[in-house]
């Protein structure tokens, strides 16, 4: 006699390795869909570029003056809901891909039909002169860009941020971090969730921020305000305007020259207060304040934190 039981085992078992090997099947059969695409464009001047990915690496260099070069390498997603006709839709894009040109302006990424480049990763690696003004959007995916000698706009919901220079910055990620160098103007980096180190070469306001994770910002020359929210803070330059540098926990060290004149309020809750400049006191002596003058005072540094030590040197 056969038991019912025995029938109902048999089928809990059996449905979920039926569903398991048609899951494990499909996206391996997605991942081994790629293709890819290549275009040479000629300018005549200074480059305009935007350029967006939903996910994938967006890379930009500086290279030979009146050609912007593209490569791109597309990548079909392992989602459920790609569709069967994935294959055909990256065929579509390399035979027609979404570059567009008005003289010196160019743009790359943008789908008229957004239902073209579903579930499809492109990976843009892009080479362009270097005086090239760019603005980078990326949804997933980090994004590199060489010394370029326009302003850099970079911003993008998961995955790290690199220039290696720019005129000026403005770089935001969700998640991920930022590290900049060269910056010979203006300079604005803020991540959700991740360390920052930036470097500016020439006078503009400075403006970082980071949810969670350490800060450094060397070079500063202008205003500044410098925070996180659980991290350490290093920064370093010349206050030619005023300066706010505030870690609601972590320890913070400001570096200054030796010949910088200057107001300083620097207090933590939780932890000492030091400075190697001489600072001739105002108001009464606190434990975890110190504040006063430098050198007949100038702009005002305010620097504080909730747990950790600060050093001024």
């Amino acid at each position: 006699m056969r038991h019912p039981s025995g029938f109902r085992r048999i089928a809990m078992y059996a449905a979920p390795v039926a569903a398991a090997v048609m899951l494990s099947a499909l996206p391996a059969a997605a991942q081994g869909l790629e293709g890819s695409f290549e275009r040479t464009l000629h300018v005549t001047g200074a480059v305009d570029l935007n350029v967006e990915a939903g996910s994938g690496r967006i890379r930009v260099e500086p290279g030979p003056a009146g050609t912007v070069h593209v490569a791109a390498r597309l990548r079909a997603g392992t989602s459920w809901f790609g569709g069967s006709d994935v294959e055909a839709r990256i065929k579509k894009i390399e035979q027609n891909p979404p570059i567009e040109q008005q003289g010196n302006t160019i743009r790359i990424g943008r789908f008229a039909d957004r239902e073209l480049g579903r579930n499809i990763s492109i990976s843009y690696e892009i080479t362009v002169p270097a005086d090239t003004k760019l603005v980078a959007r990326n949804g997933s995916g980090g994004i590199e860009v060489g010394a370029l000698k326009g302003a850099v706009d970079a911003s993008n919901g998961s995955g790290g941020i690199e220039v290696g220079g720019a005129a000026r910055l403005d770089a935001r990620t969700g998640s991920g971090s930022i590290r900049a160098t060269g910056v010979a103007g203006p300079l604005s980096a803020h991540s959700g969730s991740g360390s920052i180190a930036v470097a500016q070469a020439g006078p503009g306001e400075v403006s970082v921020s980071a949810g969670s994770g350490s800060v450094r910002v060397s070079g500063i020359d202008g205003p500044a305000r410098v925070s996180t929210g659980s991290g350490s803070i290093d920064v370093e330059g010349r206050p030619a305007g005023p300066w706010s540098v505030n870690a609601a926990s972590g320890s913070v060290r400001v570096t200054l020259p030796p010949d910088a004149a200057f107001d300083l309020d620097a207090r933590s809750a939780s932890g000492s207060v030091s400075s190697t400049h001489p600072v001739t006191m105002t108001g009464s002596v606190e434990r975890h304040r110190l504040a006063g003058q430098v050198r007949g005072g100038g702009p005002l540094v305010k620097v504080s934190t909730a747990s950790g030590s600060i050093r001024i040197k």
